[in-house]
């Protein structure tokens, strides 16, 4: 069990009063904790002293421009490996029962493959386990953080460790394919408008009933629909 994992949790989260004050106990946990090398711990100093420093307002902005408008670095994992297919509820319900089997029983509105549960679900696993885990998602950390790389975001060193502790290969052609597709321009609403009325994602058996934003929603789909494996699925061509 790990405390890093929730620290880096709380990182990616929406920022608020909270997560600022909370900057130093943060900080001293990725320190002290040795599952992240050196290097990945020197360069997420950057972001805290953001988090620290900067306005609340401003960190705010910050963050729904990358990741709440940003389709191409959302944090929801799936969302990288299925978009908008079908096979996407099925892996979700995987997901939510791979937590309550390892005892997290969700009581956020977010979706059970928002980055942030996965990371607090990892936080309370043996470390050999997170390291499995997280490894199915490797392809998409090392993607988000070139992504976030590119728009010179301190974020992106959250995700590069992350892919780093995954052991993810930087050359591997999932990442390559998922780089492909080309970034969002945040501030183009016209477009998001687009994408996000062109993504009618639907879970389960019903195709008209909508993408589900809530533990129980998921929890009432038909689990005996066929999946791979649990955890994070590889990327699937459409």
């Amino acid at each position: 069990m790990s405390k890093t994992f929730k620290a880096l949790s709380v990182l990616l989260s929406y920022p608020g009063e909270d997560l600022k004050s909370a900057v130093s106990e943060i900080e001293a946990v990725l320190m002290q904790e040795s599952i992240l090398s050196e290097t990945a711990k020197a360069d997420i100093k950057p972001l805290l002293a953001d988090i620290k420093n900067k306005d609340v307002y401003d960190l705010q902005e910050i963050f729904v421009l990358l990741f709440d408008r940003s389709r191409t670095l959302s944090l929801n994992l799936f969302e990288h490996v299925h978009g908008e297919s079908r096979d996407r509820g099925p892996a979700m319900v995987d997901l939510l029962e791979t937590y309550r089997a390892g005892g997290l029983d969700m009581d956020s509105s977010e979706l059970p493959d928002h980055l942030p549960i996965l990371l607090e679900f990892l936080s309370t696993r043996p470390i050999e386990e997170a390291r499995e885990i997280l490894g199915e998602a490797g392809h998409i950390m090392l993607a988000l953080a070139e992504r976030l790389k590119r728009r010179d975001s301190n974020y992106a060193p959250v995700l590069a460790a992350l892919a780093e502790f995954a052991e993810a290969e930087v050359t591997s052609e999932m990442v390559s394919e998922l780089l492909s597709v080309a970034d969002d321009d945040p501030e183009d609403l016209n477009a998001l408008d687009d994408v996000w009325e062109e993504a009618q994602v639907t879970f389960g058996p019903d195709p008209n009933a909508g993408c589900p934003v809530s533990r129980d929603m998921l929890a009432n789909m038909d689990p005996t629909t066929p999946n791979t494996q649990p955890g994070i699925a590889p990327v699937t061509k459409h």
